[in-house]
């Protein structure tokens, strides 16, 4: 069913909004492990003529490379042995809509199939989140999400930033503007336009406000089906960075984009319903252990399955060297394993009541893939719910001084050794999968070791 009105578009729309001029490009993309979109733009035409019904190809390298491009040694995946073949893109046009921001344009998300005999990429993100949908699916549970991104607001352009070597960068605020209704109208300009061409490209806006940093912003996203959220997820971090550089500023979504300010956080929502999406499943009346909030076993089991693998997700919660940087003690971003009810100092804060009611996972960053989140943190939830795993008491009072709760991995090579040696994490994801992402970290953990920093010339070049 069409969702016209909303920026959402059937193929039939798509092609009479080309066939009027109205639309020449449709931006056919897909998530890559860093949760950027890679893809083509392909003329309107040949869009209907060709890639809508056969889809297209694109090289397998980019989904093993870093973030510069290079083609990186030591994937099964893909690698100059193989010799970087093709993998087939197809559409999903269940994800067609408007890319609003930009003029005269469509966007569309593809899946990834092997070449030699279309079988799904399973080291695809979006595969990987589809593949605990279809987990969730069979146990009879639609997995529905929201996602809380921050972002930092710079007044230099992202040319300009790099010409500064990425260092001493102005953010457009000149104090902590969390909740400020005053400076945020100075932001107004570039975070209004985010908002409305979010809105205008089937990507639902609740709000955006000042966060806990000069410059610094939160924009929340209505929540919707789990692999649906995902890619309104990465559509508007992409569109976000368009519409800042094009008001000649940049923007970041860097886990610790300054070791003097905030965090950018990832806050992940998710709750269970029904088979046909109507009912929530966390609905009940039993008491959760240690607290007043009612909901439903399956809630408390899916606590529970958070709560025990928290450590073994965390690879994917903060995937490089950068994100650990977040986790301090008093900012807002959590240490410790612990849940509450409305406590921001734990991983897992309880918000909401009766439909309403989900655990709201605190721990990943701005920079994570939500793919990966999205799928693990499923994973966990489910397991907990199929095994009955019971969570701890709630935790009452200020965790970052609770010696007692285990903490979150504070370096990428803990969470790769955690992630590495999970039993449970291969028998979700698959030996493949691990293996790849593994080798992702390996890869990043690699290159930041051999790296000079600014801070060891500025420690050790004329004192050192």
């Amino acid at each position: 069913m069409s969702e016209s009105g909303t920026g959402k578009l059937n193929l039939s729309e798509l092609e009479g909004l080309i066939r009027s001029g109205q639309i020449d490009t449709v931006m056919t993309v897909f998530p890559d492990l860093y949760g950027r979109l890679v893809g083509k733009r392909i003329t309107g035409h040949f869009f209907l003529e060709e890639i809508a019904t056969d889809g297209m190809h694109c090289c397998d390298y980019l989904l093993a490379c870093d973030m510069e491009m290079d083609p990186v040694a030591g994937y099964d995946f893909a690698s100059w042995q193989r010799g970087y073949g093709d993998v087939l893109a197809r559409p999903d046009l269940t994800t067609l809509r408007r890319a609003a921001w930009l003029e005269g344009t469509a966007v569309v998300f593809c899946d990834l199939f092997h070449e030699h005999d279309h079988s799904p990429v399973s080291v695809a993100p979006r595969t990987i989140l589809q593949r605990q949908r279809e987990r969730a699916a069979a146990l009879g549970y639609v997995a529905k999400s929201a996602s809380e991104l921050e972002f930092f607001l710079l007044r230099e352009s992202y040319e300009e930033a790099e010409r500064k070597h990425f260092a001493g960068l102005t953010p457009f605020g000149r104090y902590v503007e969390d909740y400020h209704i005053l400076q945020g109208a100075r932001e107004e300009p570039i975070v209004g336009a985010i908002r409305r061409a979010m809105d205008a490209s089937a990507v639902p806006v609740e709000f955006s406000k000042g966060e806990w940093g000069p410059g610094q912003h939160e924009i929340n996203l209505r929540y919707g089906e789990v692999v649906e959220m995902a890619d309104r997820h990465v559509l508007y971090k992409e569109a976000a960075k368009q519409i800042a550089s094009a008001h000649g500023s940049a923007l970041t979504f860097m886990a610790k984009f300054d070791e003097a300010l905030a965090g950018n956080s990832f806050h992940l929502h998710m709750s269970l319903w029904s088979k046909d999406g109507d009912d929530p499943i966390f609905v009940g009346d039993r008491p959760l252990s240690g607290s007043s909030v009612a909901s439903s076993d399956q809630f408390r089991w899916y606590l529970g399955g958070l709560l025990a693998h928290a450590r073994e997700c965390m690879l994917l919660f903060a995937p490089n060297v950068n994100s650990y940087k977040r986790y301090v003690a008093g900012s807002f971003a959590p240490t410790r394993i612990a849940w509450s009810y409305d406590n921001r100092t734990v991983g897992f804060r309880l918000v909401g009541k009766g439909a309403s009611l989900r655990a709201e996972c605190r721990v990943p960053g701005g920079d994570a893939n939500p793919y990966l989140v999205k799928a693990i943190a499923l994973a966990a939830g489910l397991d907990g719910i199929e095994r009955k795993i019971e969570p701890p008491e709630q935790f009452r009072g200020d965790a970052y001084q609770a010696g007692d709760l285990p903490t979150v991995p504070l370096s990428l090579d803990e969470s790769l050794r955690e992630f590495r040696g999970s039993a449970w994490v291969r028998s979700v994801l698959g030996d493949d999968v691990v293996a790849h992402y593994a080798h992702f970290a390996e890869v990043e953990l690699d290159k930041f070791s051999r790296t000079v920093t600014t801070w060891e010339r500025r420690r050790f070049m004329e004192r050192g």
